[in-house]
C-alpha cells in the first residue's frame, strides 16, 4: 500500500477528512485557514457552529486543540445547548505544542502562544506572548523585536 492509499483508507476509517496539512490533523466543520499555514500532526481544529479563522503565515504545532464549542454546561444539566463562539487567530501567530484555544478567543497578529497554554475567551493584542494555564498575556512583548528586524 502506498502513502496515498493509506491516507485515503485512514480518512475513510476515522472520518478525519483529508487536508493539506498533515494526515493526522483532524478538521471538523469549515474553518477558514489562510495561506502558508503549517498545522502539525495530532492537532484538532473544531469549527462546527461558529467561525474559526486562522490568518496567513501561522504555525500551529502538533497536539494543539482549537475548539469553538464548550459542552460542559449541557453535560452537567445547567444548559440546553452547547456554547459555540468564534475564534480568530490573526496573521503570523505561533501556537506551541499541546496548547488549547477555546471559543471567544481573538489573538492579534505576530503573537506567540507558548507550549501547553490554555487560552480562554478574550482579546489578546498583536505582538503578545501568551503563556500558562490559565493564560497570562504579555502584550507588546514582541513588538520592538519584530520592528527592529523590519528596519
Amino acid at each position: 500500500m502506498n502513502k496515498e492509499e493509506f491516507i485515503k483508507l485512514f480518512s475513510e476509517s476515522t472520518n478525519i477528512k483529508q487536508n493539506p496539512y498533515h494526515p493526522l490533523v483532524w478538521i471538523s466543520g469549515e474553518p477558514e485557514i489562510g495561506n502558508n499555514v503549517y498545522i502539525g500532526g495530532m492537532t484538532e481544529v473544531y469549527a462546527k457552529g461558529a467561525k474559526v479563522w486562522v490568518g496567513d503565515y501561522c504555525d500551529i504545532a502538533s497536539f494543539v486543540v482549537i475548539n469553538c464549542s464548550d459542552s460542559h454546561k449541557t453535560t452537567i444539566g445547567i444548559a440546553d445547548d452547547v456554547e459555540r463562539e468564534d475564534i480568530i487567530v490573526e496573521d503570523h501567530v505561533y501556537v506551541g505544542t499541546q496548547s488549547f484555544i477555546g471559543g471567544g478567543v481573538h489573538i492579534g497578529h505576530h503573537s506567540v502562544v507558548g507550549a501547553g497554554t490554555v487560552v480562554k475567551a478574550g482579546y489578546y493584542p498583536p505582538y503578545s506572548l501568551i503563556v500558562g494555564n490559565p493564560a497570562v498575556c504579555k502584550p507588546g512583548y514582541y513588538e520592538d523585536k519584530i520592528k527592529s528586524v523590519e528596519r
